[in-house]
């Protein structure tokens, strides 16, 4: 059973982060803010149900609305930037490494290419009550009220959930958004080393206006921000694995430790530092 929390303070802002023996490659991340506004990019599918509070937040050109009655999902490369909270929230978000979603991909016969129709959908919706189960079930293993079979099914009727939330974009999309998407996957296999913005353009065939209007766009940051956040992504994760910040730093081209911490406490809230003693 992991540690009883103990969360890490800076100022109103609480993070607590879960990792669980029974089931590697699953994260549980709680959050306390103010009406601090937070922008990520995700690096990772993610399952996230507000416990308290509202927030109006943007993604894939939309605004949306999350509440207690909202199940917010996400993939990796998505980019969620909040524009306004009503006060103090409580939220938490369950992260999948990407190998777990592609087993469950291949075993469910869904396609790498599909991606989520929806990037939020109501608690009472069908859909949802796998999501909602799977964070009970890790809520109730904190306190050692759940074992690892209850634990590991919760997770594999989630997975299953989330890969029926797949689907392919439709023909104008992909002819419009391919580009971009290719963009962001070029950015992800660019975090240890950068990349420029003139092998981003011939990557996809536009000139580097074009790629910068409608990468803005489409992800609301232009390239070198969102590589950043990917940076600060990445790092998250490899710091919850048990890496140093400083071996951290020089595995996602952030080669001053003082860099990553600028950059880590701009968009996490808390240090590198805070962050390791918040794992649990």
């Amino acid at each position: 059973m992991p540690a009883l929390p103990r969360a890490v303070l800076d100022g109103p802002l609480s993070v607590q982060t879960f990792l669980f023996p029974e089931l590697p490659g699953v994260q549980l991340v709680r959050f306390r803010t103010d009406g601090r506004l937070l922008r990520s990019v995700k690096e990772r599918f993610s399952v996230t149900l507000t416990q308290r509070g509202r927030s109006e937040w943007w993604g894939r050109g939309k605004v949306h609305s999350s509440t207690p009655r909202t199940v917010d999902l996400k993939q990796p490369g998505e980019v969620h930037r909040d524009l306004r909270r009503d006060g103090p929230a409580r939220f938490q978000s369950v992260a999948f490494d990407a190998s777990l979603v592609a087993e469950s991909r291949e075993a469910l016969g869904a396609p790498a290419s599909a991606r989520l129709r929806h990037l939020q959908l109501e608690r009472e919706q069908p859909t949802a009550s796998a999501f909602v189960r799977l964070h009970a079930v890790l809520d109730a293993s904190l306190v050692g009220r759940s074992n690892a079979l209850e634990l590991q099914t919760a997770l594999a009727e989630a997975l299953a959930a989330l890969v029926d939330c797949l689907g392919h974009p439709d023909a104008l999309e992909r002819r419009y958004r391919w580009p971009v998407r290719r963009v962001v996957e070029a950015l992800h296999e660019a975090i240890p080393e950068g990349i420029t913005l003139e092998s981003l353009a011939r990557q996809v065939g536009w000139n580097r206006f074009h790629l910068c209007r409608a990468f803005r766009e489409e992800l609301g940051m232009p390239p070198h921000a969102y590589l950043t956040h990917l940076r600060i992504s990445r790092a998250r994760r490899l710091l919850s694995q048990g890496q140093t910040p400083a071996e951290v730093a020089l595995q996602v081209g952030l080669y001053d430790q003082s860099l990553l911490n600028r950059h880590f406490k701009r968009i996490v809230g808390i240090t590198p530092g805070q962050f390791v003693r918040a794992v649990q």
